[in-house]
């Protein structure tokens, strides 16, 4: 166990930061746990942390800890109203790096207006739990490929989940596709959740988009999730990507909020 001593001011008790881990950190005083720091490595192979502590001295002495014991790049999500996370983090040497939008979006068809949509001449909707797997993990890294050449894979949401090393699709019945000619064009995956399932990505190869392959996948998707009983799915955009944003717009989903990617390099 890693352990950093500080005091918490004159006239207060000692503070103990403890590594317990390799990815969890203690604040300590007087045998009461008072802050605890936690970082987890995304999909994408960013490290994410996040400290909870009540003092702000705790937070910025935990923070400080875990800047000095993980190497650079380092990734925090907070909310745009989060100020004082957000200070908090700042005073850690980080900085915004992106802005993603959190959208609440209807399934009801008759809400979306998706009830008469239809996918494009020859494409087919293969629902979730029914796509192969290996086809689905060639276009998988199709698509990852176009982003990283693109725009980057930072840019799209991802799910927290373990992973082995290379593996992306961890399990395949969380997407459904859509299929031309026996080859898999389009994906979008649903992360089921109780009371608050997400669209966690909808992607197509750029050669099939703008001919209504994403609006297909996305009926399927939200009439499967009302079809189920829940009215309303979650989804998160990042906001230089407006294609996205025009996508769930246009079905009436509503802006909820607003999360805030820092970085510490």
């Amino acid at each position: 166990m890693d352990t950093s001593h500080f005091s918490s001011g004159a006239g207060e008790r000692p503070v103990t930061i403890a590594r317990i881990s390799q990815t969890h950190w203690l604040a300590v005083e007087d045998d009461r746990e008072v802050g605890r720091g936690d970082a987890v490595r995304r999909p994408d192979g960013r490290m994410f942390v996040s400290v909870d502590a009540w003092q702000g001295a705790v937070f910025d002495r935990l923070a400080a800890t875990m800047v000095a014991d993980l190497p650079a790049p380092l990734y925090v999500v907070a909310g745009e109203t989060d100020r004082e996370v957000r200070a908090g983090w700042e005073r850690a040497g980080f900085t915004t790096g992106r802005r993603e939008r959190e959208y609440a979006v209807p399934t009801d068809p008759r809400v979306t207006g998706l009830d008469a949509v239809r996918p494009p001449t020859a494409v087919t909707i293969v629902p979730a739990g029914e796509a192969r797997e290996d086809p689905l993990r060639v276009l998988d890294r199709a698509i990852r490929d176009e982003v990283e050449a693109t725009v980057g894979w930072r840019t799209m949401p991802a799910e927290v989940l373990p992973r082995p090393a290379g593996v992306t699709v961890v399990d395949p019945s969380k997407y459904a596709v859509a299929e031309r000619s026996g080859r898999y064009v389009g994906l979008v995956r649903m992360a089921l959740v109780p009371r608050r399932p997400r669209i966690g990505l909808i992607a197509v190869l750029a050669e099939e988009r703008r001919q209504g392959v994403a609006r297909a996948l996305l009926a399927q998707a939200l009439g499967s999730l009302h079809r189920s009983g829940a009215e309303t799915a979650w989804a998160e955009v990042d906001e230089s990507n407006a294609a996205a944003a025009a996508l769930l717009e246009g079905v009436g989903a509503r802006r909820t909020g607003v999360n805030v990617e820092l970085v510490r390099r």
